[in-house]
């Protein structure tokens, strides 16, 4: 929902440290630490909520390289399709492995109501993966029509390597939630079910956009 209004915030944060950074680490060897992080993130919650501290460090390291890797590109002008699906590939895993870690690392056997909210979670994910796919289709469909008319529909500011239509719950709303997810892991089931609820309402928002666009 605020992803392209903190655009210039994140750019203004990142930009700066990408002249710093060596000219051997390619913005490929960002995207791929970062996933580790993740992967590291995912790993030590999953173990025990006893490393919840640690889980969240990984996972701030994932998020700022996740930033940087895209932002280093940028700068130097290597921006590729390629790194833009890695990116998206990586983010994608990890945003569906964290819930299911937190689940699985609780002290005591995970009730069944926990795990049924994770499922809930995971297929919203699933269904709105789905539509943000298919609406990039139809952006690379349109995007080819020479009608100007039809050009602008799919005229706006992208932040990703696909077009993302925007939605109650996006990059930063998702990584607030997750966040909160690892400080409070006993609240997973409220938090899978409270964003599981906005995850949908995105997807009503995105349903409806695409019946109007093709109507």
């Amino acid at each position: 929902m605020f992803d392209i209004s903190l655009r210039p915030l994140k750019d203004g944060l990142f930009d700066p440290c990408c002249r710093f950074i060596p000219a051997f680490i390619s913005p490929l060897h960002i995207t791929s630490l970062a996933f580790l992080f993740g992967l590291l993130s995912c790993y030590f919650i999953s173990i025990t909520h006893a490393n919840s501290i640690l889980s969240l460090l990984f996972w701030a390291l994932n998020r700022s390289l996740d930033c940087l890797d895209g932002a280093l590109a940028r700068h130097r002008g290597t921006a590729s399709d390629l790194g833009g699906f890695l990116d998206l590939l990586g983010d994608f895993t990890i945003y569906s492995l964290l819930p299911m870690a937190i689940a699985q690392g609780s002290t005591t056997q995970t009730p069944s109501s926990v795990w049924r909210s994770v499922a809930v979670l995971e297929a919203t994910f699933h269904v709105n993966n789905f539509i943000l796919l298919y609406v990039a289709a139809i952006a690379e469909k349109w995007s080819k029509v020479e009608e100007k008319g039809a050009a602008s529909k799919v005229k706006q500011k992208e932040l990703t390597s696909i077009m993302m239509r925007p939605a109650l719950v996006e990059g930063m709303e998702s990584g607030l939630i997750f966040t909160a997810m690892l400080v409070y892991p006993s609240a997973i089931r409220i938090l899978s079910w409270a964003m599981a609820s906005l995850v949908t309402v995105g997807i009503l928002q995105r349903t409806l956009w695409v019946v109007n666009a093709l109507g």
